[in-house]
């Protein structure tokens, strides 16, 4: 009798998460993609991010890898979380980052009912499984409008202030944080974030995602 694996991989067979073409088993990505992507790799890869370590993306948010991103986060793809958090976990390492705990920029209550899923903790848990770190949910944000329809990073920031209450800091106080999600823009949603998980006692915090825009 087939594995129930088996039968998912008949019904639905893997694709590639940026082009949708079939992969062959045990494929992360397709052949074309895995070289024809815009990899970030050494000091390019990184990003200064205030109140941060820095900020490391495996990608830039161009071509293939914007459209898959925003089926991800918009358009109810959320099984790309696996692939996108390995390629995350991946750039960690790469990188030479090390860190106690994972965690991400959560969303809202309100934008959690309109997608059913928060994008950063599913790609956390992802990179959490890869690199064996605890995962853990240090903040809490308040309804505010999205930032990806704001313009500039003065805007951003002062969307962002006072949006993001700490939870839980026992469970990170004195530890170094590694936050993760899709996107770098700005960096203004990290830097808030490092700054409540400072304050409420955090070490220090690292920043990561699957690709960087501008």
């Amino acid at each position: 009798m087939p594995s129930l694996d088996l039968l998912w991989d008949l019904l639905f067979p893997p694709k590639c998460p940026f082009c949708g073409k079939l992969l062959e088993k045990g494929e992360l990505l397709c052949p074309e993609c895995q070289r024809g992507l815009p990899w970030l790799t050494g000091a390019e890869g990184k990003k200064a991010v205030e109140l941060t370590e820095g900020c490391v993306s495996a990608l830039r948010y161009e071509g293939k890898v914007r459209k898959a991103i925003h089926g991800f986060k918009f358009g109810g793809r959320s099984a790309r979380s696996k692939a996108f958090g390995l390629l995350i976990a991946q750039c960690v390492t790469d990188q030479g980052l090390t860190a106690d705990l994972i965690s991400w920029p959560s969303i809202s209550k309100r934008r959690f009912r309109q997608r059913g899923y928060d994008q950063g903790e599913l790609l956390a848990r992802e990179v959490g499984k890869h690199l064996g770190l605890p995962v853990v949910r240090t903040l809490r944000k308040a309804d505010r409008p999205a930032q990806s329809g704001l313009k500039g990073a003065a805007e951003r920031r002062a969307n962002l202030l006072g949006a993001y209450t700490a939870l839980a800091p026992e469970a990170f106080r004195d530890k170094m944080v590694l936050l993760v999600d899709d996107v770098v823009t700005s960096g203004a949603t990290f830097s808030e974030c490092a700054g409540t998980l400072r304050t409420a006692g955090a070490k220090a915090v690292l920043c990561a995602t699957l690709a960087r825009a501008g």
